[in-house]
């Protein structure tokens, strides 16, 4: 009997849902800050873990006070800025700091990607999204990025929003706040609005090597046609996909439902992988692939190999850093 195929889904999340799932992924369900083990040899490793800890106790204790970081917002050079933004290299421990901050703050919170916060709004709309959240203490955002106009301008209103509600904003990305926007479009067009939005986060910068590829190979060789077929057949729960098919199917779903897409799955296994034709597919395969490493469910492949997503010239584009996140996470679920 044949795998079952993602493509053949229609998975469906209601907006209660989309709201009650806002929490880490279940990898990080047992992270904590004393499970953060800082690199010696990177010194701002050991000082963000420091940064994180103060800033989930000023949380913490500010929790009861409504208003607190609302009015940090007017007096930022006294009281220091109200939100804490970790900025670094691909795989240097960055959300499992994130989710650590998270745990270590009391409810109500909440917890997303990027791409899962602006997906909220598209679900709920904007005034609702911010009566649903605002009275959090707390909104950790993982891998933060503004790709296009609306994002900037939508992101800087929410942030403003919640922080005069009183809710603490901790952020993850690979550009520094000033610098999100760079390459992918007119940024100086909006450079009020993404300086507005960086002026309101502590920068805390966490160096070092990517760990996923810390003295490990490099990523398996592209099974063959015969062997991918047979391992897919034989590995219960797994879902065996064309790629193409499978690509098509994602431009169907909202990339909101790319998690409930993967439920229950233990495996993914495409066949005929190659590189993404154009940059709509190709962002859809960020997410995707986005979602199967929360999941940590591992992916084999036939065809080119998962390095080769990519073209040259994507990768020298706008959204380069965003393609070699994702090559770093799917080369370490394909091992």
């Amino acid at each position: 009997m044949s795998a079952p195929r993602l493509s053949d889904r229609d998975p469906r999340v209601d907006a209660d849902e989309l709201v009650g799932a806002m929490v880490p992924p279940p990898r990080f369900d047992g992270v904590r800050f004393a499970t953060y083990l800082p690199n010696p040899d990177e010194p701002s490793q050991a000082a963000a873990v420091q940064a994180c800890r103060a800033f989930a106790e000023r949380v913490s204790a500010a929790g009861a006070a409504k208003g607190f970081f609302g009015s940090l917002f007017r007096r930022a050079a006294e009281e220091g800025k109200p939100g804490l933004y970790l900025d670094g290299g691909f795989g240097v421990g960055k959300t499992h700091l994130l989710a650590s901050l998270w745990h270590a703050v009391p409810g109500p919170k909440a917890y997303g990607t990027f791409v899962e916060v602006t997906n909220l709004v598209g679900a709920l709309g904007f005034t609702e999204t911010v009566q649903r959240l605002s009275g959090h203490k707390l909104l950790a955002i993982d891998e933060f990025e503004l790709d296009d106009p609306g994002d900037t301008m939508l992101v800087t209103r929410l942030i403003k929003e919640l922080a005069a509600a009183g809710v603490a904003v901790a952020a993850t990305s690979n550009t520094l706040p000033d610098k999100l926007g760079e390459g992918r479009f007119a940024a100086a067009d909006f450079l009020r609005e993404i300086q507005s939005m960086s002026a309101k986060f502590t920068v805390v910068r966490v160096d070092g090597p990517d760990y996923r590829h810390r003295g490990l190979p490099d990523a398996p060789d592209p099974m063959s046609e015969e062997e991918l077929l047979a391992k897919a057949d034989s590995t219960p729960g797994a879902t065996l996909d064309d790629f193409d098919a499978l690509c098509a199917r994602l431009a169907q779903i909202h990339p909101s439902r790319y998690g409930r897409l993967l439920d229950g799955v233990s495996a993914v296994f495409l066949r005929g992988v190659r590189p993404a034709p154009d940059q709509a597919v190709a962002l859809r395969l960020v997410a995707f692939g986005d979602r199967l490493y929360d999941r940590d469910i591992p992916v084999a492949v036939s065809g080119e190999a998962l390095s080769e997503l990519f073209t040259e010239e994507m990768l020298r584009g706008g959204y380069r850093k965003k393609y070699l996140r994702a090559v770093s996470r799917l080369v370490a679920l394909s091992r």
